[in-house]
């Protein structure tokens, strides 16, 4: 059986650029997340898991476009062969078919714990990169994305016995935004 030939394209913010990572191939579908891939709560990711059957074979730049947590990597390969899918890493040359030779399951540890470091230093150094900001007065935070009548609307609500997370829904917002501006002001 001839399955699909699918292409996964992942970068961490809108702003970046998609075009290096599978440039002149030739897919039947391609799904592309512009998030972060520090978990797997990407919406095209979970579109593609849902979408591809047996035979068929994804494509992806790198691991670290898949995942950049060892586990979740893991996890998504071993999850995607034991269905009879193929996935390909293009830089690091690597194929997962369910059929892996004990040394390509080990490359594929090793080069997804780099990705997992990776990802840890880049935290790191932006997390350093804020306390000196806000050190020099520089850096004050994300800019609030509510107005201070919705605000008033969260704390009138949250009063009258109103449930956060319904509170959230109807204002489009996550539950941690209204806990977030209970705490403030």
């Amino acid at each position: 059986m001839k399955g699909h030939r699918i292409g996964y394209i992942r970068t961490s913010s809108v702003g970046q650029n998609t075009v290096r990572q599978l440039d002149g191939m030739e897919f039947d579908k391609v799904f592309t997340d512009k998030v972060s891939g520090k978990d797997t709560n990407r919406p095209e990711l979970t579109k593609m898991l849902e979408w591809v059957r047996e035979g068929d074979h994804i494509v992806v730049h790198a691991l670290d476009r898949l995942a950049r947590n060892l586990d979740d990597l893991r996890k998504i390969v071993r999850d995607l062969t034991a269905r009879k899918v193929t996935i390909e890493f293009k830089k690091e040359s690597l194929t997962f078919s369910g059929d892996d030779s004990p040394m390509s399951t080990l490359l594929l540890s090793v080069m997804g714990a780099f990705a997992e470091f990776e990802r840890s230093l880049i935290r790191e150094r932006q997390l350093e990169g804020i306390a000196i900001a806000q050190k020099a007065g520089a850096f004050k935070g994300r800019k609030r994305t509510m107005t201070d009548e919705q605000i008033s609307e969260i704390k009138r609500r949250v009063t009258s016995g109103d449930k956060k997370a319904e509170i959230a829904r109807d204002m489009g917002v996550s539950r941690e935004t209204v806990y977030h501006y209970l705490r403030t002001k």
